[in-house]
């Protein structure tokens, strides 16, 4: 009785202990199993988690891409993000006077030989003879910088010609004769060259001189934009300031003379009005009518470092002009 009260038997006691042992052994190793491989459930939103962090980083990454696309589209089409190497420089739509890019277009700089634009306008507005002759004299020889010229002193020839070789080839010679038989001599021609910028506008600008070798020649982009827009209503300045070259004589001998401005004979720039210019303090410059895209427009381009700069300047506006019209960008003429 006393056995049975203490659970059993001995032999029954032991059997009960074997099976509590295998019970326990059963429940560590479904334990372990639990611990080591999680749930279904529970693996499934794991790998849920995964996917969608692999496809959030995809995501991330395409919006970035685009970013960046759009990022590199923004610097070739936004005006400001240019790259225009020269100091200062300008474009503007020549018709609606539109402005398409500008960098130090308000610096008052020294300008060098633009300013004979402003010299064929003032000669032409004389109204003068323009066959009739006019002499190269000791006076016209530049003794300030010592430039180089073929028209010797003594040399005749027409105002025509004159002005042609003064646009087309910068001749300082030349401009400097065209100012000297000015009615009043070149006084009345310096006065009547401040007159001209000042009825256009050109509030920043002073002349000097004719030839544009004093460096107190100055003036702005923007008012350099209005003086080649008014002279391109004048067809002699347009004809002869885009003539790829002549053959002039002089002293008796014909002499070949070219244009400064390379661009006026490339088949990929249709150019209605072109000038450059160049003394130390100025460096390059350049302005230009053209139609680039389609579009009338006036291109400056002053203080420029390096003998190709401007050019490269010039054809890097039309790349992007072409590429932001392409994209239609770019403002349309009224």
């Amino acid at each position: 009785m006393a056995e049975k009260r203490g659970g059993g038997t001995a032999a029954d006691r032991k059997a009960k202990d074997l099976q509590g042992e295998r019970f326990a052994s059963r429940n560590k190793s479904n334990l372990r199993q639990n611990v080591a491989k999680p749930s279904a459930l529970a693996a499934k939103r794991g790998f849920a988690s995964q996917r969608e962090a692999a496809v959030s980083a995809q995501a991330y990454q395409k919006r970035n891409l685009t970013r960046a696309v759009a990022s590199n589209a923004d610097l070739w089409h936004e005006p400001g993000q240019l790259a225009v190497h020269s100091g200062s420089a300008l474009v503007i739509g020549q018709d609606a006077g539109e402005l398409l890019y500008e960098k130090n277009a308000n610096a008052v700089v020294p300008i060098a030989s633009i300013t004979k634009v402003m010299t064929a306008m003032v000669v032409l507005d004389s109204m003068p003879n323009l066959q009739a002759p006019i002499s190269i004299g000791d006076e016209d020889v530049d003794y300030l910088r010592g430039s180089r010229s073929r028209l010797g002193v003594g040399t005749v020839i027409s105002r025509e010609t004159a002005l042609l070789l003064a646009l087309m080839s910068s001749e300082n010679r030349a401009s400097h004769a065209l100012a000297r038989h000015y009615p009043g001599g070149l006084p009345a021609f310096i006065a009547a060259m401040n007159r001209k910028a000042a009825s256009l506008g050109m509030a920043h600008t002073r002349f000097e001189d004719p030839t544009g070798l004093s460096s107190n020649n100055v003036s702005t982009a923007h008012d350099l934009a209005r003086m080649v827009a008014a002279a391109h209503r004048y067809p002699l300045i347009r004809e002869f300031s885009t003539t790829p070259g002549v053959r002039a004589e002089v002293k008796g001998r014909e002499l070949e003379f070219h244009n400064t401005n390379q661009l006026v004979s490339s088949p990929t720039w249709e150019i209605g009005l072109s000038k450059t210019g160049y003394i130390q303090e100025a460096g390059k410059c350049l302005v230009m009518q053209a139609r680039v895209a389609d579009k009338p427009v006036v291109i400056v381009l002053l203080d420029s470092a390096g003998k190709q700069t401007r050019i490269g300047d010039a054809n890097r506006i039309k790349r992007w002009m072409e590429s932001a019209s392409a994209a239609g960008r770019l403002p349309t003429s009224v």
